[in-house]
């Protein structure tokens, strides 16, 4: 044998020993060695790290107390332990300095033990996860490691709400007993498990559960015995429950924070007392702040571990003194007796909600009597809308984080993301940026992506019905990664992700990246259409079921939230502004209607392109790609149908300037083609979901009110557009063969007889020169025509802004009463009812602008009427603190058609076009 041949001979014959050389060494006994009181946390980690081992073909096992020796040793702990001290010393460590929560140091040398140190139980769990991640991606231990990680944001959570798509029978808004009738899930241990290891696997440490009222749901209170709203057997389900999902999420290093609304009781504790379970205006009342601070105690004391979130808004009047009364003398107070039972003085968390209330106020107030607070805003209202939040919403964020406590941001309820996928990283992680350098936040609390209020499914017509927890895995991974560290390499972060999606379907890695692709195209779709055309970004809107023509060219009447355009976007102008400086040719601003119109039909293109092109090579989890692949046309579909509307909104809009009816031919084949996209949409979704919005309560108001959840689909939705359209066409018919204008005569409205209790008021007329108050001169300088035959009732202005109004009367049919809100918002003027804020603010259908400008008074800003039905009997009404207008009562059979009656300024009402 020549020399050459035998060299090449040896060197076959050493790389084919090199399998089983490795396949030994992996098969070599790993001892992983954790402290002999090990935390729970840590012995979950060393779990999940055997676990991983074996499956790598190790043989792992678990020892404590163990003295570290050898290269095969994983030796797990703090800093502060022996062993982990003894193994730090052999590489020359000492413990960080750096003692932040959740850190970690992995250390590996030749013939060394490996080092997995924490800075607490935690980053030593995160540690095991990191090292077993690793493990799991490359197959084998690492020869040699040195590496050190810790989180950016303190507190990253998600959310679970135990609540339902529409409202229990005989029960208000919020109020959900947990019951195994009413959710099943609950008690659904294996489904625990599986969402609980999928959050330590994103590395969240928080868990949100949220209900209005719990505490009858939870404990027994010596006072108020019949307060329970569940049986026995189940009483007795739900503390198993709860010890149970504490105790597992506590192994994972989560804290689970149960949430609540004030003032809500329980249902039994106010039929017992004669009251009602919530009332947003009634004042403090002792008997009602006895009850929730012994709730509060009892659950203090049972589950002293469990933090709490507390939204003072909504049910029970916000931005006032009561809210910092009710936390400073009930809410902790409670909390307090709760720790004096237990004999201890660490204070469990307690997390302030900023929603409807004066926050920073509020915590002036408190953290003299109480320091482990933490504040929680939402990001982007109830919407995911930019990453580049501003003006006042932005400077209130800055303020909660100034305060020296930890601020959250809240990504909540993502109304105009539902039902499609969202998978956006780009969009996911510039948002995660904003909240650290716009609002200064170092915390997340995050909602599902979609179907909130039908957890834990999705909307996706499927047998069996899909989880959420499966379908938006992506969702989870996003948010949690970023939270965890939001500076990461945009080039490194599109071979992560294309990697995941890679693997979730079979791909390669450039299929993979073209997936992402698809994600982050249309990930850019609903954020611009709602900060562009949206009425408000709150979950009264259900953005991908469309809008109406008249809540584009006419969105005050809808109850617009300014906040949308001047925060929650960048700076630019509504499809009305756009119109206006259109016509007098003044220069635009920022991001325009026409721009998005654009952008989003190029996002939705892009998009299909790029899920198509990764489609013919899916290998895996096919059925679930249909569906993705399904999502994205739904999304090009709605983004040429939201943009063909928006473009003929603008030429509509210019017909109101220029009275000339080519402006409405111009708009007519703009709409026509909006209708054919949203046909196309009806097609994508009539088989594939069973629902657009998780919310199915008349709190839904655009593009129609969701009663007895209808119009909830886009099959539904369809004929409302056709006959939009359709009289749109009759419409310019009529024009066109009309030559002379003809006046329309007003509606007027028909009075109604009521019987007054209280208080004792005097009735006027309503026209010029009335007075409107008893304390002052103000008096009507113009009136719409169509109230001439109604008499307001007159009240002293003074005691309106001092006491809440209260109103008793007797009707012995069907009822409005007409009450007129000033337009200024100003303590001194009741706030107008918004359900972005007032969850019982369409109590009595008085959400909605029936007449837009409809009085004005000397001295005080233009008044827009919204109306309270109320059926034949005797009522109470309360309405809060402000001065507004009671304009009397009318037929309430008769209907009112929303119209502006344009007394303030030349606001030229062109509804008409399209009803």
């Amino acid at each position: 044998m020549s020399r050459h041949k035998l060299l090449l001979y040896l060197t076959l014959f050493f790389f084919s020993l090199q399998p089983s050389i490795a396949q030994e060494k992996k098969n070599s006994p790993v001892t992983i060695v954790i402290p002999s009181s090990a935390h729970v946390r840590i012995i979950f980690g060393a779990e999940k790290l055997k676990q991983a081992l074996t499956k790598a073909g190790y043989q792992a096992t678990i020892t404590q107390g163990t003295r570290a020796s050898g290269n095969q040793q994983i030796v797990v702990g703090l800093w502060s332990d022996n062993t982990v001290k003894q193994v730090a010393s052999a590489y020359a460590l000492t413990a960080v300095k750096d003692t932040i929560k959740e850190g970690f140091s992995i250390q590996k040398d030749a013939q060394k033990p490996l080092l997995i140190a924490g800075t607490d139980p935690s980053g030593a769990l995160y540690g095991c996860l990191e090292l077993a991640s690793q493990l799991t991606e490359t197959g084998k231990l690492p020869e040699k490691i040195s590496l050190t990680d810790k989180p950016e944001m303190v507190l990253r959570g998600t959310c679970v709400g135990v609540q339902k798509p529409i409202y229990l029978p005989g029960r208000d808004v919020y109020e959900y007993p947990y019951t195994p009738e009413t959710f099943p899930w609950l008690y659904d241990k294996a489904l625990w498990i599986r969402y609980l290891d999928m959050m330590v696997e994103n590395r969240y440490n928080s868990l949100y559960l949220w209900n209005g009222h719990p505490f009858a749901s939870l404990v027994r209170l010596k006072d108020y015995p019949y307060a329970v709203e569940v049986d026995d057997a189940t009483f007795k389900k739900n503390e198993e429950m709860f010890r149970f999902l504490t105790e597992e999420a506590d192994k994972r290093g989560i804290w689970v924070i149960q949430m609540f609304y004030n003032i809500i009781v329980s249902k039994p504790f106010a039929e017992h007392h004669h009251i009602k379970t919530q009332d947003r205006n009634r004042p403090i009342v002792p008997l009602i702040a006895d009850y929730t601070r012994k709730s509060i105690a009892a659950f203090v004391e049972k589950y002293p571990n469990v933090g709490l979130l507390i939204a003072l808004g909504e049910a029970m009047e916000g931005v006032g003194q009561d809210d910092v009364d009710w936390f400073t003398k009930t809410i902790i107070p409670g909390v307090k007796d709760g720790l004096k039972a237990l004999g201890k003085t660490t204070e469990p968390p307690i997390v302030l909600r900023a929603h409807d209330t004066d926050a920073p106020r509020v915590m002036k107030a408190a953290l003299p009597l109480y320091k482990n607070l933490y504040t929680e805003a939402k990001f982007n209202g109830e919407a995911l809308t930019t990453y580049t939040p501003r003006g006042k919403w932005a400077e209130l964020h800055r303020t909660l984080s100034n305060i020296g406590t930890v601020q959250i941001e809240n990504v909540h309820i993502l109304a105009n993301l539902e039902p499609f996928r969202y998978g956006s990283a780009d969009f996911i992680q510039k948002s995660v940026q904003a909240m650290h350098s716009v609002y200064g936040a170092n915390g997340l609390h995050l909602y599902p992506q979609a179907s909130y209020w039908d957890w834990p499914y999705t909307a996706d017509k499927t047998s069996p019905r899909l989880l959420q927890l499966d379908r938006d895995w992506i969702w989870y991974k996003t948010w949690g990664r970023y939270a965890w560290k939001s500076g990461r390499n945009r080039p490194a972060e599109v071979a992560y992700w294309g990697n995941q999606l890679a693997e979730k379907y079979g791909l390669s890695l450039d299929k993979g990246k073209d997936v992402l692709e698809a994600y982050e195209q249309t990930g850019e779709i609903s954020p611009k259409l709602l900060r562009r055309y949206g009425i408000t970004d709150g979950n009264r809107q259900t953005l991908t079921l469309g809008m109406l023509m008249t809540q584009l060219i006419n969105p005050f009447r809808y109850g617009l939230l300014t906040l949308l355009y001047e925060s929650e976007a960048p700076e630019g102008e509504m499809i009305i502004d756009y119109a206006e400086k259109d016509w007098k040719n003044e220069k635009h601003i920022g991001e325009t209607p026409i721009q998005i119109a654009n952008e989003v039909v190029e996002h939705g293109k892009k998009a299909v392109e790029a899920i198509d092109k990764a489609a013919g090579a899916v290998t895996q989890h096919k059925d679930e790609f249909a569906r993705l692949r399904n999502d994205v046309y739904c999304q090009d579909a709605m983004a040429n149908f939201y943009a063909q509307k928006a473009r003929a909104a603008l030429a509509v809009l210019r017909y109101k300037y220029s009275n000339d009816v080519r402006d409405l031919d111009k708009a007519l084949p703009l709409l026509e083609s909006s209708v054919n996209h949203y046909a196309d949409l009806v097609k994508l979704t009539k088989d594939t979901y069973l629902y657009a919005n998780s919310m199915q309560t008349k709190q839904r108001k655009i593009p129609m009110r969701g009663i007895d959840a209808t119009y909830k689909t886009w099959e539904e939705m369809l004929p409302v557009y056709q006959k939009e359209l359709t009289r749109f066409k009759h419409t310019i018919d009529s024009l066109k063969s009309t030559t002379t204008a003809i006046a329309k005569a007003p509606v007027l409205l028909k009075p109604a007889l009521v019987t007054i209790q209280s208080p004792q008021v005097e009735t006027y007329t309503l026209e010029k020169e009335q007075r409107v108050f008893t304390d002052t001169s103000a008096t009507i300088s113009d009136v719409a025509p169509e109230l001439k035959n109604l008499k307001g009732l007159k009240l002293a202005k003074a005691n309106m802004q001092s006491e809440r109004t209260s109103l008793t009367f007797t009707a012995t049919e069907p009822v409005k009463l007409l009450v007129g809100f000033f337009t200024e918002k100003n303590p001194k003027y009741l706030p107008t009812p918004e359900l972005e804020t007032d969850a019982s603010a369409n109590d009595y259908g008085q959400s909605e602008i029936k007449i837009s400008n409809a009085i004005l008074v000397n001295g005080l800003p233009p008044v827009n009427i919204h109306t309270y039905s109320f059926k034949a009997g005797k009522h109470t009404l309360n309405l809060g603190k402000g001065a507004c207008l009671l304009l009397g009562f009318m037929d309430g059979n008769q209907e009112i058609t929303p119209f502006d009656a344009g007394l303030a300024g030349n606001k030229k009402n062109i509804d008409w076009l399209f009803e």
